[in-house]
């Protein structure tokens, strides 16, 4: 049947349904009055009268059930429709239209998804193309990755605002070094894409540095400036600053950079704002930094020993030549040559003492440089065997290797002990074969040197410990005993009568592994009510200060807690806190914060079936009041965005007594948002958004992966909320309070 046939039909059976009763009411009174007189007709019509009424209403109910179920059919259908091509066009391209409700309107479905699947094709032949056209400058891009990466000298890019632009990953290790923050979730974050610079130097040393590069510039074109300054946690830094030059010259560039360079002081930067003809203007500049705290402290003390040395023999060489001299004389008296001989010896013997401790401070001076690396143990065992073998034509077998074990070794000086307790085991013992084992022991590693022979003695292995390591032409300053703590570990001997055997068992921290997804989280369901108890939108007036930024030029901090309970005002605690940042249109997953939190109280046994987080461990991890803080330095100058955010902002909101922090910057929600965008869906779940979004949700229930699938999520929603008219901060926060889920109270 048409469309068209179908529609006459449809307008016929509604128009029977609302006027046929009366019309069949109307007629059975005609029928039964015709030629009758008034009197007759009235009689007739009234017993009837509430029949007909009934039986209209009757039709007229049924008549409006049908508009309705046209009204689902067709409006409601086309509106949810309508929202599923938007996903279709924008967040998600894989996404399809499922083909329900009439005929009419499932033909539809299948049309458009035909129109997805041609413009999907041309879309991928595009992108094709562009791919090929940007291969060359990924390349470049991942050369300038790979070699940032590999620097062993940390190195930030700033622009002249102080606005960190891109560092590596030394850089990112070594500002947590430097960090006075409380000692949680890696020490605090210094550094971050969009940080500021001056939370670690003085602004005034920078602009005094920047000022030194321009006068220079001006002189030779080329310019660097050097800086040696002391961090807030007491540690010394050694910066080499070079500017980041415009390619256009000055004149035409210093419009562009006169608004990043108002940021710092005016007069600290009168040079680098002046007029430079023949140099190109700064536009930034890239600071190379090295902690050379315990570089300057162990120059100062092998300068004081060589000073102790010099000047300590300088006199004692001009005792034993005046003693030599006279000595030379024949008339001497035998007292005055014993005594004179005693001098020689006593400054001789004073001299050799000042020699060994100077070889005793270079030693422990060269241990002080030892770099430990993590190695897999097996790679260890391996490098020793190829060593032994090699130098000492000595075989080697492996007894047990557990290939699972990491350690954090300096493989160098550990390979060498090695190697120096096989040569005196073969020549002094006759030692034929040597086997290795390497076994975990909880948190240790024991690592044994096994061979069979004749047994030695405690004093034996004490020399070969504490002697310097001497074999086959090779000579070290070093010990065994000084590789093995500097290494944290111990050394003994043990012997297996039964078998005949003896080993040197050595025994090693194991490095820590790292923390892997179980995949029992993937895809677990929502459990936390939706709370708004409380205002969320009562903002601070510094929040208000970024209401006319665009959504997509702010800073967000994306986070979400784990909790003792779903009870905030109950006594339920904070038991994690993860969050990550997204800048630019980027999410920063190097960038994050993830800190288990001692709750001083138990678990709710449900809440723990969901986020798999035990007493155990919690046990012995800082407290609320040591986290809060470090939390907060993390998310300053941001925007907050959480998923239900009420929900965690409850727990916030009732430390702030405690800590004295109040987190009153802006606050984002992503299941308001969601709403505001697909205002006709059944659910905002955020596993049920993430997958109209196209989202694979893994590690759900952890707060740092919740974190990241928040942000995710927001990245998906930002560009839906702008083809709404939903563009500025102000509007989101706008549209949110009128969704039917901000106005729940629980």
């Amino acid at each position: 049947m048409s469309a068209r046939m179908r529609f006459i039909l449809s307008v016929i059976v509604l128009g029977l349904l609302m006027t046929g009763p009366f019309l069949l009411t109307a007629m059975f009174v005609w029928l039964e009055t015709k030629g009758a007189d008034r009197q007759v007709l009235v009689d007739v019509v009234t017993p009837h009268l509430p029949i007909g009424t009934l039986l209209t209403l009757v039709g007229f109910g049924a008549g409006v059930a049908v508009l309705r179920g046209l009204f689902r059919q067709y409006v409601q259908g086309l509106l949810r429709m309508a929202e599923n091509l938007r996903l279709m066009l924008g967040a998600n391209r894989g996404f399809r239209v499922e083909p329900e409700g009439p005929p009419e309107v499932q033909l539809l479905a299948r049309a458009v998804n035909e129109l997805a699947e041609q413009r999907d094709s041309l879309t991928a032949d595009v992108e094709a193309q562009i791919g090929r056209a940007k291969a060359s400058i990924e390349e470049e891009r991942n050369r300038l990755a790979a070699l940032m990466s590999e620097l062993t000298q940390s190195v930030v890019v700033c622009n002249l605002d102080g606005r960190i632009l891109l560092y590596n990953n030394r850089a990112r290790l070594q500002f947590r070094a430097l960090s006075d923050a409380p000692a949680v979730a890696g020490g605090g974050e210094l550094i971050g894409l969009g940080r500021s610079i001056y939370g670690v130097f003085d602004r005034t040393m920078i602009a005094h540095a920047l000022d030194t590069i321009q006068q220079r510039l001006k002189r030779c074109g080329q310019a660097q400036a050097n800086f040696v300054t002391t961090t807030r946690a007491g540690q010394l830094l050694r910066v080499q600053m070079a500017p980041v030059l415009a390619a256009e010259p000055a004149m035409a560039g210093e419009e562009a950079g006169g608004e990043a360079k108002a940021a710092l002081p005016v007069d600290a930067l009168e040079a680098a704002e002046a007029e430079v003809p023949t140099a190109r203007t700064i536009t930034g500049f890239i600071l190379m930094l090295d902690n050379i705290t315990r570089t300057f402290e162990t120059e100062s003390r092998r300068d004081q020993m060589l000073h102790n040395l010099t000047e300590g023999n300088r006199a004692s060489l001009g005792n034993v030549r005046a003693a030599a001299d006279m000595l030379e004389y024949e008339d001497l008296t035998d007292d005055m040559r014993r005594r004179f001989r005693k001098v020689v010896r006593d400054e001789v013997e004073a001299m050799s003492a000042r020699l060994d401790d100077t070889a005793r401070e270079f030693a422990d001076s060269l241990k002080a440089r030892w770099p430990l690396e993590e190695m897999l143990g097996s790679d260890l065992i391996a490098a020793a065997r190829r060593r032994i073998e090699e130098r000492l034509s000595l075989p080697t077998k492996l007894e047990e290797v557990d290939e699972a074990i990491w350690l954090k070794v300096d493989s160098f000086s550990l390979i060498q002990a090695l190697t120096y307790i096989a040569s005196r085991l073969s020549d002094e013992f006759g030692v034929r074969e040597v086997r290795f084992r390497l076994t975990a022991h909880g948190r240790l590693v024991h690592l044994d040197l096994i061979w069979s022979g004749q047994a030695m003695s405690t004093e034996t292995v004490m020399s070969w410990e504490l002697e310097s390591m001497n074999m086959e032409g090779e000579r070290s300053p070093l010990s065994v005993r000084d590789v093995i703590e500097r290494h944290d570990g111990e050394m003994w001997l043990e012997r297996e009568k039964v078998r005949h055997r003896a080993f040197f068992r050595i025994v090693l921290p194991a490095a820590r592994p790292q923390e892997q997804v179980e995949s029992e989280t993937f895809l677990r369901g929502e459990s936390r009510p939706e709370y708004y108890d409380f205002d969320l939108f009562q903002w601070s007036e510094r929040s208000h200060a970024l209401d006319d930024r665009p959504l997509t030029a702010l800073t967000y901090t994306v986070f979400d807690t784990e909790t003792t309970g779903l009870h905030p005002s109950q006594g339920d605690e904070i038991i994690q806190i993860g969050a990550t940042r997204v800048l630019n249109g980027k999410l920063l997953r190097g960038e994050s914060f993830e800190q288990l939190v001692d709750p001083r109280r138990p678990l709710a046994p449900e809440s723990a079936k969901i986020h798999g987080i035990t007493r155990e461990m919690l046990r012995g991890q800082p407290t609320i009041d040591k986290v809060l803080p470090a939390f907060h330095a993390f998310a300053a100058d941001t925007v907050l965005i959480a998923h239900n955010a009420a929900f965690d902002m409850r727990f916030l909101q009732l430390k702030e007594a405690e800590t004295g922090l109040r987190f009153d910057q802006p606050v984002l929600d992503t299941l308001l948002l969601s709403a505001v965008v697909h205002p006709n869906q059944d659910s905002h779940r955020l596993e049920a958004i993430a997958e109209r979004l196209g989202l694979t949700i893994i590690g759900r229930h952890t707060a740092l992966g919740d974190a990241i699938v928040t942000a995710e999520v927001l990245l998906k929603l930002i560009p839906l909320l702008a083809e709404k008219g939903v563009v500025t901060l102000r509007q989101a926060r706008e549209a949110a309070e009128q969704t039917y889920y901000a106005r729940i109270k629980y």
